[in-house]
């Protein structure tokens, strides 16, 4: 049973005192699903260390078994045994990805190049998200493709008998359609290209290089980037400690930021260059965010972070900075309620096709908050207040709405932690996809929230 079909939980965070402690937070979700596919399909075994144990990762595991990967759980590790690159096998049942965009987008390209037939379905929010950004690129390697209405799922694949290479340049900035290219070239032979006009998180290409396959990058003077991909190489099992994910870490580092007091150590924090535009960001604001013990682990660079509250000013964020960040915006759009003046965002039409439409979902959880904002078609402005005077609830009966849509859920949570009056969010069930131990972290730091 997925988060769609269980009860909600409601859950509401009231202001809290200074937030204290010393934390690591679960592993990054980016490398975790392309740790159990990559191993999945390498030769030999694939131990993986710090793996997120949440549902869409967990989902991404059952779809590599479902394909011939035998993954096995061993104390505190992951061991997986892969096919062997090419050697996938056809699944016997559609796979099911529950709410997990990238598990499900990436393993189209992993599988669609395969002579053999595979369904992908999902819960009611990943339907609704489009996939024919991903089956674009897949009908000009000659996939065969049945998709529901509007490019959404269910969607079935049949690779063809002899795939061919593609050169694509990805309309968008995005890193699950370049991944998804990528990954359908394993099994093709010949040159598989991939131009990016704007970089987006450079995971998927670190990591087949950590594997072994023959791939090449290339950073034209303009920015471009051309990706060179030989398929039908061999790919070896590997070692993986899968870094902590700034993309959960900016929860507890901006409620440490809002709320007074607060002195907090975040351990082991990814700190990809792709990924931190975040904390670019927050610094620009004011923010006291300390990079402690910078470090390099797996081919990644990661760090240890320290963060005291702040006195926070507002600032123009460039629309350049989106792909960086695409994730934290609506924990960003909170720190921005308590900053002193207006923090502008701009660029942000990506969020309109995440697990909700999370522009419009910011905006109007912001405004039955009490905060003054306002949005356009890729914009949101918030005009903050750094006291956190009449924010929260304006009423008893302003819940907001989560979409089922966890970032929507730990976004407003964190913002009740130092709003005047307490927040209140419809479902804190859906965390569990990608932070399962949210609210347990998060009340051992001092953080006054708890399900209704």
């Amino acid at each position: 049973m997925g988060p769609a079909t269980e009860p909600r939980r409601p859950a509401r965070a009231s202001k809290s005192p200074a937030l204290k402690g010393d934390i690591r937070i679960p592993g990054d979700k980016s490398i975790s699903h392309r740790s159990l596919m990559l191993g999945g399909l390498a030769a030999g075994e694939t131990r993986i260390t710090g793996l997120l144990e949440g549902e869409d990762v967990i989902a991404t595991g059952k779809a590599m078994q479902a394909m011939g990967a035998a993954i096995r759980k061993d104390a505190d590790s992951w061991i997986v045994n892969g096919t062997g690159n090419g050697c996938l096998l056809a699944p016997e049942a559609p796979l099911d990805f529950g709410n997990a965009g990238t598990g499900c987008r990436l393993t189209m390209g992993l599988a669609g190049s395969y002579d053999f037939e595979t369904t992908f379905i999902g819960d009611a929010s990943l339907s609704s998200r489009p996939m024919g950004r991903v089956l674009d690129p897949l009908r000009l390697m000659g996939v065969q493709i049945r998709a529901g209405s509007g490019e959404r799922l269910p969607v079935t694949l049949h690779g063809p008998r002899t795939p061919a290479p593609i050169s694509y340049r990805v309309p968008m900035a995005s890193a699950q359609v370049k991944s998804a290219v990528l990954l359908a070239g394993l099994n093709i032979p010949g040159i598989t290209m991939v131009i990016e006009p704007v970089m987006t998180r450079d995971h998927t290409e670190k990591m087949l290089a950590g594997f072994g396959a023959a791939l090449e990058v290339e950073t034209a003077p303009d920015g471009v980037r051309s990706i060179r991909l030989e398929g039908r190489g061999r790919l070896t099992g590997q070692t993986i400690d899968v870094p902590g994910d700034p993309s959960s870490a900016a929860f507890p580092l901006v409620a440490a930021l809002i709320v007074p007091g607060s002195d907090l150590i975040i351990r082991n924090v990814l700190m990809n260059p792709a990924r931190t535009g975040l904390i670019l960001t927050l610094r620009d604001m004011g923010a006291d965010i300390e990079v402690l013990d910078p470090r390099q682990s797996g081919g990644e660079d990661v760090a240890d972070l320290r963060v005291r509250s702040s006195e926070l000013s507002g600032v123009r964020v460039p629309a350049g900075r989106a792909p960086s960040m695409i994730d934290e915006y609506p924990v960003l759009a909170v720190a921005a309620s308590f900053a002193k003046g207006e923090t502008v965002m701009q660029g942000l039409s990506e969020l309109r096709v995440k697990e909700s439409d999370r522009l419009a979902a910011v905006a109007r959880g912001l405004e039955l908050n009490g905060v003054d904002c306002t949005k356009g078609e890729d914009w949101l402005s918030v005009r903050g207040r750094p006291d956190g005077k009449g924010l929260g609830a304006v009423s008893k009966d302003a819940i907001v709405a989560t979409w089922l849509d966890h970032r929507i859920a730990m976004s407003f949570l964190v913002m009740g932690l130092a709003s005047e009056n307490p927040v209140q969010v419809d479902d804190c069930a859906i965390i569990a996809t990608s932070f399962p131990q949210f609210m347990d972290l998060m009340t051992g730091i001092g953080a006054e929230m708890a399900e209704q």
